[in-house]
């Protein structure tokens, strides 16, 4: 069967292709558009659908939009709130749910030869949990869905085992772990649905002076769900304006909503073990993403072993959504091979775009020790490499590097992004060398947990150190990432570090580098030392001189 799934309602439009059970393509809209999310996470925007991403998608299969079986919607107009007043989203409810209704002929529209007839309605929590569920590389497990809210509830807990999804607990609106997350990123001067992470950032400098009074708002309950009462942010802290600068106040109010957000989720995670009995845990929705609460519930849950969706946010239902129908249709669904599902280039399109731009490039032996090379002399690469990734993380493919062992590097990446400086960036390390410099989950390949820095590597990597001691980091096996391997290897023989700084390939506000042109305009902006596009090196030192090949 051939499944192409849509996420389209609420924010990070997405297209995911499923045939035969296998996962053969998934991106996200924004990395065509180069608008930051897809589109803004507003009702009157339910229309916008991921044409460029589900075009791209069938490409890549050469698939035909006649010949698909099926088109999954990871949203169900018929479970939406009824029409009156609405809790939500001011009024607007009505206008979300008309346009998911018309999803079949939108997507008519946009794929011509679509029978919309084959569109299908996935319920948005079902299509996270099979997104986590099927994916992951358990037959059994527990599943756990965290969000903002989909149709009418903001969590679904239950089991997956057998390809079928079997629902245990949900919690209806307007009780919401992800809204309330959302209120507190607003209050705190920072865009919602979009920069929770850097509430959760901003969190480990402070402490939880307020918890006691969020233990009272915030609770789970007896049937394995939980209540948010509203909470007035500005009795804590002073709303912040886009850009303002916090006090110790809003770190404060940040570290004690992480961590009852923390505590809630061990007390789900209990319920949901005792009722399933299942040792192992897939997770999604977009507070999935939280890899503070995901490495607390690793380390104090009730489960062995924690697995989370490299998509969890919305972007990833288009991948349930499409898992869901295509086990519906009868096809074995088999878990993701990676999260490299998304556009790659071949060697001669790759040099055909450095000739058009007309820059100085090289084709070192091997880019690898080229690029280590580079790197141990403190310089910073962007590193351009196969099928971009899926999901928000950068995993070795549309990369910035650096020298862990250089403090200034933090200020300088930070820097050269237009971050806010107290955002820390991540370690990427040899699976093999993990377990002695970091203490957490092992292996972490999607970076969504964080781990405690052993104290004699702390001073050796401070450059991914986080103020309370931990990194959130990615683990790379040789196996799977040969070249990422290769690479980390040369770096230590130079360095005596089998670590190297990872960070998005992008600047503040803009997606992550996609395409080959995005990598140039990129380097071409941003006080970068190198750029390693497939196997060729463009070095900034070289582009007063000469054109073309070196």
């Amino acid at each position: 069967m051939r499944v192409l799934g849509i996420n389209a309602v609420f924010h990070d439009p997405a297209a995911a292709l499923v045939v035969d059970g296998e996962t053969v393509a998934a991106a996200e809209e924004e990395r065509f558009s180069r608008r930051k999310h897809g589109k803004r996470p507003v009702p009157f925007s339910a229309w916008e659908l991921p044409e460029r991403a589900a075009a791209w998608c069938l490409r890549e299969a050469g698939v035909s939009a006649e010949e698909l079986d099926a088109v999954a919607y990871a949203y169900d107009p018929a479970l939406a709130p009824a029409p009156g007043p609405d809790i939500t989203a001011g009024g607007w409810e009505g206008l979300r749910t008309l346009y998911a209704r018309r999803a079949p002929l939108f997507l008519r529209a946009a794929l011509p030869g679509l029978d919309p007839e084959r569109v299908r309605f996935v319920a948005h929590h079902v299509a996270h949990a099979v997104s986590a569920a099927a994916a992951s590389p358990y037959g059994s497990c527990a599943v756990m869905v965290l969000d903002g809210r989909g149709e009418r509830a903001s969590y679904l807990a239950g089991r997956d085992r057998g390809g079928r999804l079997e629902v245990l607990a949900t919690q209806p609106l307007p009780h919401s772990l992800g809204l309330m997350y959302e209120g507190l990123t607003e209050h705190l001067g920072f865009a919602r649905s979009s920069d929770e992470y850097k509430v959760m950032a901003l969190a480990s400098y402070g402490e939880p002076v307020f918890l006691e009074e969020l233990r009272r708002a915030v609770r789970a309950t007896p049937g394995g769900g939980f209540e948010t009462a509203p909470v007035d942010w500005a009795r804590y802290a002073p709303p912040l304006r886009r850009g303002g600068g916090w006090t110790r106040e809003h770190a404060d109010l940040a570290a004690s909503v992480q961590r009852r957000l923390e505590e809630v989720i061990l007390d789900l995670a209990y319920w949901l073990r005792e009722r399933t009995g299942e040792r192992r845990l897939a997770l999604a929705g977009g507070v999935a993403l939280n890899c503070v609460a995901n490495s607390r519930l690793w380390g104090q849950g009730p489960f062995d072993e924690v697995w989370v969706q490299p998509a969890a946010g919305d972007a990833g239902t288009a991948l349930g959504a499409a898992m869901h129908v295509a086990r519906g249709l009868g096809d074995e669904v088999r878990p993701m091979p990676g999260a490299a599902l998304g556009r790659g280039w071949t060697e001669g399109e790759l040099e055909g775009h450095l000739r058009r731009a007309r820059l100085p490039y090289e084709r070192p032996p091997d880019i690898a020790e080229a690029a280590a090379e580079v790197l141990a002399g403190d310089g910073v690469v962007a590193w351009f490499q196969g099928r971009s990734e899926w999901g928000p993380r950068a995993l070795g493919h549309r990369s910035l590097l650096a020298h862990p062992g250089r403090g200034a590097n933090l200020e300088r990446l930070n820097d050269i992004k237009g971050r806010e400086q107290f955002r820390p960036v991540a370690p990427m390390v040899l699976l093999e060398r993990a377990g002695e410099i970091f203490d957490g989950p092992l292996p972490s390949p999607y970076m969504l947990f964080t781990h405690r820095v052993r104290k004699d590597w702390a001073q050796r990597i401070p450059a991914v150190v986080h103020v309370d001691g931990t990194a959130r980091i990615q683990t790379v096996a040789p196996d799977e990432e040969p070249l990422l391997a290769r690479l980390l290897g040369a770096f230590e023989r130079r360095t005596g570090l089998p670590v190297l700084v990872n960070t998005s390939l992008n600047t503040a506000g803009r997606p992550m580098v996609d395409s080959p042109r995005d990598a140039l305009e990129c380097f071409g902006s941003a006080p970068v030392d190198a750029l390693a596009l497939g196997p060729f090196l463009v070095r900034r030192a070289s582009l007063a001189g000469g054109r073309g090949p070196a």
